[in-house]
């Protein structure tokens, strides 16, 4: 029965409906909410730690209709949407948290800033069509008055695909997907391949897809802080800070058939901010987890997974930081300007970085050779063991390259299909998913917090239709597998 449930579909929208900030249904977290009765009766009692002169202005606000964790592309891209699509202006009052305001460890900026179309599900290249036509005008939908237009520098060079003999005919099939969505790419036998880039070579290559149009990469930095002055401008509330605990209610349901469910409404964020050893109480209609790489902490926070194995209320959000390496080298005699994105059969990638013949590129590890997620450390004997030489292979100009400087980044890791988690929670019923895209979130992050708005609003996917992934598939064993990771 609640198989078959789940398989429906998504209901009407929380903030179609009006919901405000309030609390409803029973069994309340009266343990936290007795804790923080007794913190505001002390503050008031002569001798008490309250002072009306105490500057408030960095804590969050008590109340906001939806809450975001995570200020990121992800994050920011659906607090964008929700104000965008709202009925009337002003009418929902968003806050954003965001731990790390540097942005110094975050995905968004650490990245490749990589743009394509060849994938291998048809939501993820639509979701991509999306975005790049919302990259390419930019300014039409980001631009605020009197400060200066927004430049992504986006470089058109495209993403080339490589594939084995045995992969060609998975490629095939997956080119036929994409230009059945609209993708403009072509295949490329390896005779071709040598007439337009020269400077590669060929040998173990049976196949290759170039795309034509739309494909590419721009500038990270550049779109994340567009986002986030443009929905300041909108009245978007940011906070720095670290959510550490939800208050919630409970409301025990049995299916027709017998099943015990338990269904959980969040109405209370705790933020701990800055500098400070106190929370923030944060009354809220909805939650979104955009909390990329540390999403699954914050979905356990909630409850999620914490329930017998097998059942839906025991199945955990499988989103865990993967550290990945890129590395930026430099060679005299390398790829020209017209070289693409290139995606090697071995895992390796490189692509151009402006205009002095350099680059940029890595490769993921082998599932047994993930490294330590604990910090962002970056190890230069993976680039000369498991990266270089296939690069020297492909290139021979590069034998000679050298590296210049390193990084390390996070991918948000879906474990389960390595795609994008969207849309409510089957049981936590005001949290919603924008995570786990397993490293190209960047790149459709415009289109995804759309899609995220119009669940919020509507109750369900107006513009591209993302059922596929839904949590729920978790708990039925249902994968969206991408093929085309890099």
């Amino acid at each position: 029965m609640i198989r078959r449930a789940l398989r429906l579909g998504l209901g009407p929208g929380l903030l179609g409906r009006g919901l405000g900030a309030h609390r409803e249904g029973s069994t309340l977290d009266w343990h936290g909410k007795v804790s923080e009765i007794k913190k505001k009766i002390q503050s008031v009692l002569p001798g008490g730690a309250w002072s009306p002169l105490c500057d408030t202005s960095h804590l969050p606000p008590e109340h906001s209709d939806v809450v975001i964790v995570g200020g990121g592309v992800l994050g920011l891209s659906v607090a964008y949407w929700l104000k965008r699509l709202e009925k009337r202006q002003g009418a929902i009052r968003v806050l954003v948290v965001e731990r790390d305001h540097t942005y110094s460890q975050a995905s968004t900026v650490l990245s490749v800033g990589g743009i394509r179309q060849q994938f291998s599900l048809p939501e993820n290249i639509q979701l991509s069509l999306f975005s790049v036509e919302f990259l390419r005008n930019i300014n039409e939908y980001l631009a605020v008055v009197d400060d200066p237009p927004l430049d992504l520098q986006f470089n058109p060079s495209g993403y080339l695909f490589l594939a084995s003999e045995e992969g060609a005919t998975i490629m095939e099939n997956n080119v036929k997907v994409q230009r059945q969505q609209g993708a403009k790419v072509c295949l490329m036998s390896p005779e071709q391949l040598r007439k337009k880039f020269p400077w590669m070579n060929t040998e173990g290559v049976a196949l290759a897809s170039y795309g034509l149009e739309n494909e590419g990469w721009f500038d990270p930095w550049c779109l994340l802080q567009g986002l986030r002055r443009k929905v300041q401008s909108m009245g978007v509330l940011f906070c720095h800070g670290e959510v550490t605990r939800f208050v919630s209610s409970s409301n025990h349901m049995e299916t027709a058939i017998g099943e015990k469910v338990t269904l959980k409404r969040i109405h209370e964020v705790h933020v701990k901010v800055d500098h400070s050893q106190e929370y923030q109480p944060v009354e809220c209609s909805i939650v979104v987890n955009a909390a990329g790489a540390w999403s699954g902490r914050i979905a356990e926070l909630a409850g999620i997974g914490k329930g017998p194995s097998g059942t839906l209320q025991g199945t955990k959000l499988p989103v865990e930081p993967r550290k990945r390496y890129v590395y930026l080298w430099h060679c005299p005699q390398g790829p020209g300007l017209e070289a693409p994105l290139v995606a090697d059969p071995s895992g390796a990638y490189f692509r151009r970085e402006g205009l002095s013949n350099n680059y940029l590129g890595g490769c993921s590890p082998a599932e047994e050779e993930e490294p330590d997620p604990g910090n962002l450390e970056v190890d230069h004997d993976f680039f000369q063991e498991k990266v270089w030489p296939h690069l020297a292979q492909r290139v021979p100009a590069f034998e000679t390259l050298k590296v210049r400087r390193a990084w390390a980044g996070y991918y948000d890791y879906n474990t389960f299909d390595q795609n994008g988690v969207v849309g409510p929670h089957p049981l936590v019923v005001n949290m919603y998913f924008a995570t786990g895209f397993s490293g190209h979130g960047l790149q459709q992050a415009p289109a995804v917090g759309r899609a995220v708005a119009e669940v919020m609003l509507e109750g369900h996917f107006q513009t591209i239709n993302l059922s596929p992934f839904l949590f729920s598939r978790f708990y039925l064993g249902e994968k969206a597998q991408e093929h085309c990771i890099i």
